[in-house]
């Protein structure tokens, strides 16, 4: 597509397909930053590159973010967790703005989020962090205390995750002191926090100016194995209790713009509880659920609330409306294997004959062992579905864990 040298430049920070076709079908010039494995494929298919690892921040990170501004490169995009950093460090440079970076490290580090959300006075459960195992003992002791327990009762259980990985990585439910001595030395320290009983979901905001352009709420029917969008009506008639609290979140955390991935939980008396935020697209493919019902490219939009060269018409036309101009409801599941041997894939009939399903991406399995799940797991690979009906779609995922796929 013909570039326009009056719009901005962008720099994607870190290797997405996706992203890099969607920079390519978009008005704005663009270049992939990205470790050099990647260096050869965008040679042969005329990628704009440039050449850099994300390992730690360091003396040399100043590097990437001069060689940036030499290109009249205008902003730098994180396209995944371990980016985020990155682009605090180098939109600070481009943007000539400090607190950039400060921020980025807020969005990172869970520890400091959460406090960072309860001074903005939003609503988030006990947390602490932890450093060796005494320490989550010590919690899970403390917090079922408060919630006044008698011996003999079950304990409510307690969340470990690591601070900094993206969504479900490292994440570890503990209900009772013998499950401590489960965890391995080397993942301390980890943040700790209370368990909230709610209907957990997730947001994407686009933000431009400091006001929210475009909010997808995405339903999990259950965490870690299916979500979809938009959301049933049940939790949209939350939409704009679910506003308020992105624009305190904007507030609390600085946000001109960008886009936001925050996780909330809403409890049965209507009670709103923030759960953390990221500063990059979601996982499990949304950005590519959101294309499929209501046609705009998801990472193009990001491109554009990024863009400090973007018009106020440009954002506003760009967008469509919100739930009225979904067509459809689109969502996918996880597909983990549920027996430790197996030799093949084989969707089920049920799921293949559905007039909901559309396709899906299982690759047949390279070794008959099932390696077992640590925490959350990776999933194999994702199913797609689409229909008319936000129930249909709900109980059609849902029974999708009671299936197997690899045998």
């Amino acid at each position: 597509m013909q570039k326009d040298p009056n719009k901005g430049y962008i720099a994607l920070l870190g290797w997405s397909l996706n992203a890099i076709e969607a920079a390519e079908n978009f008005d704005r010039r663009y270049i992939v930053v990205a470790p050099d494995w990647a260096e050869e494929y965008c040679q042969q298919h005329n990628i704009p590159y440039v050449p850099w690892n994300f390992e730690r921040l360091n003396d040399r990170s100043i590097e990437i973010a001069e060689t940036l501004k030499e290109k009249g490169v205008d902003v730098a995009i994180p396209l995944y967790e371990e980016t985020v950093e990155w682009a605090g460090a180098i939109n600070s440079l481009l943007l000539d703005n400090p607190r950039i970076y400060g921020q980025s490290l807020l969005l990172r580090d869970k520890a400091l989020m959460k406090r960072r959300a309860q001074l903005g006075g939003i609503r988030v459960g006990i947390f602490e962090e932890a450093h060796d195992k005494e320490d989550v003992v010590r919690f899970l002791k403390r917090v079922n205390q408060t919630l006044l327990k008698l011996d003999g009762d079950p304990n409510d259980p307690i969340h470990l995750k690591a601070f900094d990985k993206a969504g479900c990585l490292g994440h570890r439910v503990i209900r009772t002191p013998d499950e401590v001595d489960t965890i391995p030395d080397e993942e301390f320290p980890v943040l700790m926090e209370s368990h909230l009983d709610g209907w957990e979901f997730a947001v994407e905001a686009w933000i431009h100016d400091g006001k929210i352009a475009f909010l997808n709420i995405s339903e999990y029917v259950t965490l870690g194995y299916s979500v979809f969008v938009p959301a049933s009506p049940e939790l949209e008639k939350y939409r704009e209790q679910i506003t308020q609290q992105i624009e305190k979140l904007i507030k609390a955390f600085d946000i001109e713009f960008g886009l936001i991935h925050p996780e909330y939980f809403v409890t049965s008396d209507g009670e709103m509880y923030f759960g953390e935020v990221a500063y990059r697209p979601p996982g499990f493919k949304v950005f590519e659920l959101l294309e499929r019902v209501y046609g705009f490219n998801a990472y193009q939009a990001s491109m554009l609330v990024f863009d400090p060269k973007s018009s106020k018409e440009e954002v506003a036309n760009f967008f469509p409306k919100e739930v009225v101009d979904a067509n459809g409801f689109a969502g996918c599941f996880g597909v983990y294997p549920r027996r430790r041997v197996v030799s093949r894939l084989e969707i089920p009939e049920e799921t293949e004959d559905h007039p909901y399903f559309e396709s899906h991406e299982l690759t047949s399995p390279v070794e008959e062992t099932v390696t077992k799940r640590t925490a959350f797991g990776t999933h194999w690979g994702l199913i797609y579905f689409k229909g008319e009906d936000a129930h249909t779609i709900r109980d059609l995922l849902k029974r999708q864990e009671d299936l197997d796929f690899y045998v």
